[in-house]
């Protein structure tokens, strides 16, 4: 259930007067700002409000002719039909908003007397642009405004409604509106939330006050206002609670994921068959496979090549040139008796990412695609980059997995082309006998691993020898094939699953 889409749509049938039921014994809303215009004027003889107040103020009617046409204070009447978005229901008007408000304005610099928690002196609420808890920035002595409010974000997280009932102080970035007592507070939040907001402006979007006061507001009569209002909170929190949920179903497949790949890195995804053919002889076929390619020149050998092995009293053993330590302690955990431990460089070749002269870099799609830092995903295929590099660095050949080494650490993923890539990046092209989409989802599952290697302060990082160091376990070649089956039929059902909640 797409719950964005729906809570949209509704919005939007309610400001077009197809939500609730028309009740024909409802007073227009003609009458209503008939009311409001005549309160206002009272107003201004009594000195609450200026003449300048209300001098904005305009009467939308639809003549004879069936168009809708604009009266200001002057006298002048103007066609607006091009201006109105949709029809209403008959009982209903067209109005600015300038026309149901007393105030409309933007906050101001914050208050020099501020605290960050309330005290016993300072418990008015200030409030800026935001969403997380509301945009509270902090308390201060006295209040701005005390009279029921809508405020407007009006820029950054532009179109954050809320409603105020207590005193509080708005400041930048949040527009205040304090519409007339007959108006619901929760109806014109609905028509703000579905109509008027707009992202505007020119570099920064923004919301401004000029930009908000002409805005039309389709009102319907006052006790429809209230239905529709009741109406729409009831279903919105229907929604929000449907929202938790999709949340907490998509948290528990986070967690199968990690669940099912935990178990397959330790051997407990599918049952052992005793007759598979060892991932000791597998390691020792790619061992073979590697030092052809070297006599061949293709790859270069290791001076410092890590060679994990078994000893006859079953513990792990690294040998780096001469020198031989025993690792079993440093192992994350007991593999089966017929997988291997291994360093990463071991099953695979790895190039560290370069990134060629910025002069270099270009939009053109005829020179080669260039990634930098974060992976581009698609499908665990990277998309294509919109940055392509005239100079040849390092390059990840197709089929190989891609792993970022500075933030964010640890994201992985597949090219199906050969790209350039930056010193954010390595490539890693496992040798024959090791699947690109095995060393994928092995890599995935050591995630954390990797995190808590890397270093650095501005930006985490992991170096090279981590990355050809990182001890991952072996299974059988059957059993590799057996384990990836399993994880792409639980990811195809996870999958189903999430798309289903869409």
């Amino acid at each position: 259930m797409n719950t964005k889409a729906l809570r949209q749509k509704m919005l939007d049938l309610a400001i077009r007067g197809k939500l609730v039921p028309q009740d024909p014994n409802d007073e227009p809303a003609s009458v209503l700002l008939d009311k409001i215009r005549a309160e206002k004027q009272q107003m201004v003889k009594e000195g609450k409000l200026r003449a300048k107040d209300i001098k904005n103020d305009t009467i939308i009617y639809k003549d004879k002719d069936n168009l809708h046409y604009e009266k200001f204070q002057d006298g002048t009447v103007k066609c607006i039909e091009n201006e109105i978005p949709f029809e209403v229901p008959e009982r209903w008007s067209w109005c600015r908003l300038t026309s149901i408000s007393k105030e409309i304005f933007a906050g101001g610099d914050k208050p020099e007397d501020v605290q960050k928690d309330p005290d016993s002196t300072h418990t008015i609420p200030i409030f800026s642009n935001g969403i997380e808890n509301d945009g509270l920035y902090g308390y201060t002595s006295k209040s701005r405004v005390c009279k029921p409010a809508l405020t407007v974000s009006a820029r950054g997280t532009i179109g954050y409604t809320c409603i105020r009932t207590s005193p509080f102080v708005p400041i930048i970035r949040l527009i205040v509106i304090i519409p007339q007592e007959e108006i619901s507070m929760e109806y014109l939040q609905i028509v703000f939330n579905s109509l008027l907001v707009k992202s505007e402006g020119s570099s920064i979007p923004q919301l401004t006050v000029p930009i908000i006061t002409p805005k039309l507001i389709p009102l319907p009569p006052k006790n429809e206002q209230k239905r529709i209002a009741f109406f729409v909170t009831n279903v919105l929190d229907i929604i929000k609670y449907i929202d938790e949920e999709k949340k907490n179903i998509c948290n528990i497949i986070s967690v199968t994921k990690s669940k099912v790949l935990d178990l397959a890195i330790r051997g407990k995804l599918v049952p052992q068959d005793p007759n598979d053919e060892p991932a000791s002889v597998l390691l020792e076929r790619i061992r073979k496979k590697k030092e052809e390619l070297i006599k061949q020149g293709k790859i270069k050998r290791d001076k410092k090549e890590s060679i994990i092995y078994r000893g006859d009293d079953n513990f792990y053993y690294e040998k780096i040139g001469d020198e031989i330590r025993c690792i079993e302690e440093e192992l994350p955990f007991k593999l089966p008796d017929n997988w291997m431990w291994c360093s990463l460089s071991n099953i695979s070749d790895i190039i560290m990412g370069s990134s060629p002269n910025g002069k270099n870099i270009c939009e053109d799609p005829n020179f080669l695609e260039f990634h930098q830092g974060k992976i581009y995903f698609s499908d665990h295929i990277i998309s294509c980059s919109n940055q392509y590099t005239k100079e040849v660095t390092k390059i990840a050949v197709p089929n190989s997995v891609l792993l970022c080494v500075r933030a964010p650490v640890g994201e992985i993923n597949l090219t199906d082309r050969p790209i350039c890539i930056g010193r954010g990046l390595a490539a890693i092209k496992p040798y024959d006998f090791i699947s690109e989409q095995f060393l994928f989802y092995w890599l995935q599952a050591f995630k954390s691993t990797l995190v808590s290697k890397a270093t650095g302060t501005t930006f985490i990082a992991i170096t090279t020898d981590v990355v050809k160091r990182l001890m991952i376990p072996i299974p059988p070649l059957k059993e590799q094939i057996y384990i990836l089956n399993q994880i792409n039929l639980v990811l195809d059902k996870m999958k189903e699953i999430e798309k289903s909640l869409s």
